[in-house]
């Protein structure tokens, strides 16, 4: 006998937002736009027959029989979830989801936390890839194209996902041979540069208005991360981007000798070519982006 099955589409955009208690908060959740998935709401109430929220000026409530609704179908969705998690690790050959990351970031911030989404989604394999080639410029395709921004591509929706600054950082022992308690004893110091931004200590110097300190030495790198492990391995001081030194400053491999000023810095966003941005693996990926990102910011900004 054939089963009355609303649009699981619309059933999955209703539990979201009930469930959430906000069309915004469910279209973030699950990487689609707020007006998609009032659409697929009111698909499912046309398909019902019967309205499932109350709409009011800024903020949505589920009706009483929308409730009750509600509170049968959330648990089928939990089930599933498990279900097909099981299934993924013991029956089906894993999918794979491809990740292109500007190089710093990937081997700093991204790598170091694969290992947790790995645990909670085994049934997805990951291929990753670095390149510091701007978006426009990539000849292959990939699902998720992490770059700085926030900018706007043709074809892609965008997402910030990792706000950061940038501030001096240099490894406990370097501060033990030669002490730093003012901005003039920057003097004594070897600074550390990247080759790609080369105006952030020219930039920072002019904020504590010393723009024509000499320091001891200048070491120029081509990349941010060999610039902050040379200040890791105790060789001179980084102008460290703040969401890339999290671990490292929890760690106790970096310390921060002055504390202000910072400079600000373009946030690391998620570019996912339109064609992908309804994809499940997509979506997990790009949700748990989000969840890292809000938990490394509030630890790095602080």
């Amino acid at each position: 006998m054939k089963r009355a099955l609303p649009p699981l589409n619309a059933l999955r955009a209703f539990e979201a937002a009930g469930r959430l208690g906000s069309f915004k908060d469910a279209a973030a959740e699950l990487h689609v736009t707020h007006g998609a998935v009032s659409q697929q709401v009111r698909l499912l109430e046309a398909w019902l027959g019967a309205p499932l929220f109350e709409r009011h000026n800024r903020r949505v409530e589920l009706t009483p029989a929308a409730k009750a609704y509600l509170d049968e179908i959330g648990p089928m969705f939990e089930q599933l979830a498990q279900a097909t998690a099981r299934y993924g690790v013991a029956g089906r050959v894993p999918r794979t989801l491809t990740v292109n990351g500007v190089a710093s970031f990937t081997l700093r911030w991204l790598v170091p936390r694969l290992a947790r989404f790995r645990d909670a989604h085994p049934e997805i394999d990951v291929t990753l890839e670095t390149s510091n080639e701007p978006l426009e410029n990539l000849k292959e395709t990939y699902d998720v194209i992490i770059r700085g921004g926030p900018d706007t591509f043709y074809g892609y929706t965008m997402r910030p996902f990792l706000s950061e600054e940038r501030i001096p950082v240099c490894s406990p022992a370097l501060l033990e041979r030669i002490p730093l308690r003012t901005f003039d004893d920057l003097r004594q110091h070897t600074l550390l540069h990247t080759s790609s931004l080369p105006r952030l200590w020219p930039n920072w110097l002019t904020k504590v208005e010393m723009p024509a300190l000499v320091p001891a030495a200048n070491l120029t790198f081509d990349h941010f991360y060999l610039a902050l492990q040379a200040a890791v391995d105790g060789i001179g001081i980084a102008m460290g981007p703040t969401a890339l030194i999290a671990d490292d400053l929890a760690a106790g491999r970096l310390v921060i000798p002055f504390d202000h000023p910072r400079l600000p810095s373009r946030s690391y966003c998620m570019y996912v070519p339109d064609a992908k941005s309804a994809d499940e693996l997509v979506i997990t990926f790009c949700a748990w982006l989000e969840r890292e990102g809000r938990d490394s910011s509030a630890f790095s900004m602080t």
